[in-house]
């Protein structure tokens, strides 16, 4: 059995994460500050679970993530995933994004090191710390964007580019995650995550695309394709995320101070327009949602390459992207009372 401290633990990967874990006999701390849309309704889902372990803390206050660090000490995990987590919004408000992305990292290194024994620290970072990738050829294939010679997609050995706030906030946290590994000898994990999606997952227009179409067209609001519609990610659902989660950690002497890209790789993409149409299909009706400018920071294409994950951790994204989908879209279906 072990025990985790899962900070962001009401949001939509948190409580996937502390749910899995749970159901597997580990003990799970919740810490997080509520003040995500959705996360009162993810604790509650999860008290139901049996989860009941939870602190009201904001990762922003030193003393108060110290003293959770203190209170369980006996931690084998620190899950961070308490993150401001939008790049419109670090746009608006960059200090914000700074003080909850860098300065709250920072704090929960800083509690971790504090403690005798030490727990291994895993950071959900994220595929915006490569910027907008100017600089790789992209060209357009079947109505869709592409790399031209990335068969498999970005790698971990393609440099930083940082590219808006949240990218510059988030990579400072990625940066401090790689080095307490090395200069503290602390056990850390780094995950540059694609297009995560799943169930729980309150997906707004900013952040969670996937999630904000099926949400949108099942209550009826009207949604905005940002660009032409072209632009592709890979998604990886985010019950395959919580298992590279697990991997790292029970294959943590070997993995320490690595980082991998994870994503649903060049074998699980999508578009925008793809999205729309499938969504179109499943409604029986044609959507066609206005279009608007590029947003900063948007990237033409996305895709992770995995085989690093692969080979290090024997992992390897298991569901695919339509299948996801019609999951996704089925349970907003019949939860979207949620959502009123």
């Amino acid at each position: 059995m072990r025990k985790w401290i899962i900070t962001g633990g009401a949001g939509f990967i948190g409580c996937h994460a502390a749910a899995t874990f749970h159901q597997k006999g580990d003990h799970v701390v919740l810490v997080d500050n509520l003040s995500r849309r959705g996360a009162d309704a993810n604790l509650s889902w999860l008290r139901d679970q049996g989860v009941t372990d939870f602190i009201k803390a904001d990762i922003r206050d030193f003393a108060a993530i110290r003293d959770v660090m203190a209170k369980h000490a006996d931690a084998d995990v620190v899950l961070h995933l308490a993150a401001q987590v939008a790049v419109t919004t670090s746009v608006i408000d960059p200090r914000t994004d700074f003080e909850i992305n860098a300065l709250g990292t920072f704090n929960v290194l800083e509690a971790v090191r504090a403690l005798e024994t030490k727990p291994i620290v895993v950071y959900s970072s994220t595929n915006k710390v490569y910027g907008n990738l100017e600089h790789v050829r992209v060209i357009e294939k079947n109505g869709r964007y592409a790399y031209e010679d990335r068969p498999f997609g970005v790698d971990e050995a393609e440099p930083m580019d940082f590219h808006s706030p949240y990218g510059v906030s988030k990579g400072c946290g990625d940066q401090y995650v790689r080095d307490y590994a090395r200069i503290y000898d602390m056990k850390t994990v780094t995950f540059r995550q694609s297009c995560i999606y799943g169930t729980r997952q309150f997906g707004i227009e900013d952040q969670g695309w996937i999630a904000w179409f099926c949400v949108a067209v099942t209550t009826g609001q009207p949604f905005t394709i940002f660009g032409d519609g072209k632009q592709i990610r890979d998604t990886l659902w985010v019950g395959d995320l919580v298992d590279a989660y697990e991997r790292a950690v029970a294959r943590i002497d070997s993995v320490s101070g690595e980082v991998f890209n994870v994503g649903g790789g060049p074998g699980n993409t999508m578009s925008l327009n793809e999205l729309v149409a499938l969504l179109s299909e499943s409604f029986g009706r044609d959507l066609n949602p206005p279009y608007a400018d590029w947003r900063p920071g948007d990237q033409r294409v996305f895709v992770a390459d995995v085989r690093k994950a692969q080979r290090l951790l024997g992992w390897s994204p298991t569901v695919g992207t339509v299948d996801g989908v019609k999951k996704l879209l089925g349970w907003v279906r019949e939860n979207r009372g949620l959502f009123s």
